[in-house]
């Protein structure tokens, strides 16, 4: 465990890991009400709940470690540098956001499916918050060289965000990975944008006179 990171990333990656050993010992039916369930009305048995916006984040595939693993590896590289160029308290306000607008995206395409296809699922994972991260790295830090795992090549960080965000974008319009949300990463992307803007001032939110993000170069 490192136990030098900022406190919020560090809290966050606890968090995350003792819900995914909780996941283990009580079972999907005890914790089912925590993940982000589409809005159907007549599916009385899973339901949508406001909390689950937040909740489904903190949430991981048991079978999939893979899943939980990656996300977490990226809350560590992408969060840490944030959570110290912003301070602890605008760090977890901007996490929490992108988790939240990622959750919203995903629950109006899933609601959208599940009222066409009669295909009632559940989303889970930290994503759309680490995707909402990356976004905000890839701003802050354009220039920084970053390294992907598969394949190994490095890159800049602003070229990483455009080159994820655009292969996210085709993912979820042609399907080619199913079982993945998708839209929950565009969406983690976008609400984390605009809170960027809203923080600076920027249209849709002012006239850009608002007070500057640092920007590391």
């Amino acid at each position: 465990m490192p136990f030098n990171l900022p406190r919020v990333t560090k809290a966050l990656l606890i968090a995350n890991l003792v819900a995914y050993l909780l996941q283990w010992v009580v079972g999907e039916q005890a914790y089912a009400f925590l993940e982000l369930w589409p809005y159907v009305p007549d599916a009385p048995e899973q339901w949508f709940m406001p909390w689950q916006l937040l909740t489904y984040g903190f949430l991981h595939d048991p079978g999939n470690i893979a899943h939980i693993a990656f996300n977490m590896l990226a809350l560590v590289m992408f969060g840490a540098p944030l959570e110290y160029t912003w301070g602890p308290r605008r760090y977890l306000t901007y996490y929490l956001t992108a988790v939240a607008g990622a959750g919203l995206c995903q629950l109006l395409v899933t609601s959208w499916m599940a009222a066409s296809t009669g295909d009632v699922g559940s989303t889970v994972g930290a994503s759309g918050g680490v995707f909402g991260l990356l976004l905000a790295y890839g701003m802050l830090f354009p220039n920084q060289r970053v390294m992907l795992l598969i394949p190994p090549i490095p890159m800049r960080a602003r070229t990483l965000v455009i080159l994820y965000g655009l292969f996210e974008l085709m993912l979820g319009f042609t399907g080619l990975q199913p079982g993945v949300a998708h839209f929950a990463h565009l969406g983690g992307m976008l609400f984390g944008w605009l809170l960027i803007r809203y923080w600076r001032g920027q249209p849709p939110f002012g006239r850009g006179r608002g007070p500057r993000l640092r920007v590391v170069r």
